[in-house]
Order: C-alpha cells, then sequence, then structure tokens
C-alpha cells in the first residue's frame, strides 16, 4: 500500500530549521476564499515583513494548490524573467514586538486534499506541542466603517467568546479550511480559537488598514503577543479621513451610511434587533449601492494612500 495518504507528506521541514520550543501559541491565517479588507494578508505582511521571522516548514503547492487558478507572479524585465514568486503556504518561528516566541501558519488555503491538510497541520501541532491555536478570517458584513470592527469569536474559550463575540448566529455558511482545522482540534481537546472579523461589505474588496489592526488586537486578546501596528493604524486614520471626505460630499453615501450605523447602534445597545445585519424593516444598503458611489475613489488607490478624486 503507498504512502499517497500520509499527511507528512504534505510539508518539508526547512533545512536548518529552528528547535520549535514547547508551549507556543500557533497562529494561523490563510487568503484565497474569503479576507475582506485585505485583512488576512495585511496581517501576513506586518508578521512576516517587520518581525524576526525563521522558516520552520513549507507545504507542497503541486499537491495543494491549483496552479491555474493562482498562478505565479512573475517579474518581466525587457527581455527576460527577472523572478518568479510562486505562492507559498508555510509555518514560521516568529518572535513578537517584545521578544515572545510563536508559530505562525500563512499563505494560500489549499483548494486540494482538505482532509489530509487538516491531519497534517493537527499533527504538526501535536508533535511541536503547541499550547493553543488561533486563527483569524475576515468577511464581508452591512456594518458601517464609522464603527469599531466587530468579531465572531468561536472555538473552545469561552472567556473570549463571552468578552469578544458581538454577534453569535445560528447559521450555516462555506467553511474555510481552518474552520475544519478548529473542528478537529476541538475533538481532539485542544485549546482554539476562531476570530473572525466583520467588515463592511462596501469596502471589502480594498485594503481596509482598520481590518488588520482589528485582527491584531484579537489576537493579542487571545494570546498575550503583541504585533507592530503603528503603521497599519496611521494608514487607517488616512484611509477613513478620505472615505468620510467622500461620504460627506455625498447626499445619498450618507443616507446609507446613516442607515447601517443607526441599525449597528441599535443592535449593540441590546434592543430586539435579532441581527447587525437586518433592520427592523428588513431593509439592508447593498455593497453595490454604496461601493457605485465610491468606485473611483476605492478603485483608483494606491499603496502610498493617494487616490484620484473627481
Amino acid at each position: 500500500m503507498g504512502t499517497v495518504n500520509h499527511p507528512e507528506e504534505l510539508y518539508t521541514f526547512a533545512e536548518g530549521a529552528p528547535t520549535v520550543p514547547a508551549g507556543l501559541h500557533l497562529i494561523a491565517g490563510l487568503t484565497g476564499f474569503a479576507d475582506a479588507g485585505s485583512a488576512v494578508a495585511q496581517v501576513t505582511s506586518a508578521v512576516l515583513e517587520d518581525l524576526e521571522t525563521e522558516l520552520v516548514a513549507e507545504f507542497d503547492p503541486d499537491v495543494l494548490l491549483d496552479w491555474r487558478a493562482r498562478r505565479p507572479v512573475i517579474t518581466f524585465e525587457h527581455d527576460h524573467i527577472a523572478a518568479v514568486e510562486p505562492p507559498r503556504l508555510a509555518l514560521h518561528l516568529v518572535r513578537d514586538e517584545l521578544g515572545q516566541p510563536f508559530l505562525f501558519l500563512s499563505g494560500y488555503e489549499p483548494d486540494f486534499q482538505w482532509n489530509r491538510f487538516v491531519r497534517a497541520v493537527t499533527d504538526l501541532a501535536d508533535e511541536l506541542q503547541v499550547a493553543d491555536t488561533t486563527w483569524v478570517q475576515s468577511i464581508p458584513m452591512p456594518v458601517p466603517h464609522t464603527r469599531p470592527i466587530s468579531l465572531t469569536v468561536s472555538g473552545t474559550r469561552a472567556d473570549l467568546v463571552e468578552q469578544m463575540s458581538v454577534w453569535k448566529p445560528e447559521t450555516q455558511a462555506p467553511a474555510n479550511v481552518l474552520h475544519l482545522v478548529e473542528y478537529r482540534l476541538s475533538e481532539l481537546g485542544k485549546q482554539v480559537t476562531g476570530l473572525v472579523l466583520l467588515v463592511p461589505h462596501y469596502l471589502s474588496d480594498t485594503e481596509f488598514p482598520d481590518a488588520a489592526v482589528a485582527a491584531l488586537s484579537g489576537i493579542s486578546s487571545a494570546t498575550g503577543l503583541i504585533f507592530p501596528s503603528d503603521a497599519l493604524r496611521e494608514e487607517g486614520r488616512e484611509f477613513r479621513t478620505r472615505v468620510d471626505e467622500q461620504v460627506a460630499g455625498n447626499e445619498e453615501l450618507q443616507r446609507l451610511v446613516g442607515v447601517l450605523e443607526e441599525r449597528h447602534d441599535t443592535y449593540m445597545e441590546g434592543n430586539p434587533i435579532a441581527s447587525p445585519l437586518t433592520g427592523v424593516d428588513g431593509q439592508v444598503p447593498t455593497a453595490d449601492a454604496i461601493a457605485a458611489e465610491l468606485e473611483r475613489f476605492l478603485a483608483d488607490r494606491r499603496p502610498d494612500g493617494d487616490a484620484t478624486t473627481d
């Protein structure tokens, strides 16, 4: 019988991989299915670019990835290909701003072999004797950008659910592969927390810095780790200012955002609205209705914060 089903064959430990101390936090965030506001992508950049990291293991994209759906990026210089940047799914040993070590699983969400991948992650967590697992995702919701980003918290930490989870729905929804990891870890009696950020639906296709800040804050609350966020906070202030300027100059936008604010505030005050997503009248401003007014501004946003406006 072959070894095709052996989960450990999905990844390779890095040459000269660091010794991983027992009892670390495992943080996970994967992109590909839903990453509203590019929260997970920005968290990944903040961790891997701004903190001290060492590669522990890397997963095999030839097994897990649909290359035609998520093609590698090339750098073409005049007459030749100067570089190829394939998607990566890897586990790093990282030290936070206080020097505290933790494990960070980041990269693409697998297209294939989910059950085997889930087994690989849970086996790695067991082998490396992690203390707990915290994963993060962001999804678009009809909530206003003028209010703090809320969370739905799942997992085995009742204290975190009580403290942090604003919306506790009973629903069915498409799964992220990390939902399956959480489910399996819970079955094994391991400590695991899922943090799902509720990002304004009309900003879901942008790089919304506040979403990343909220994600890092949530992870900090769950683990005690400290992350670099000053640059993201400054970018967030600039981003909100520019969006607010657009809203202030458009009565239709003011009305739509106002409806979202009213429903959000009513829900947060504990009044009898079953969900922050649907008002008493059942009417929800659509993402298209708001985004149509913001489209040019948001589409022209550049990494340096520049935007083109009329």
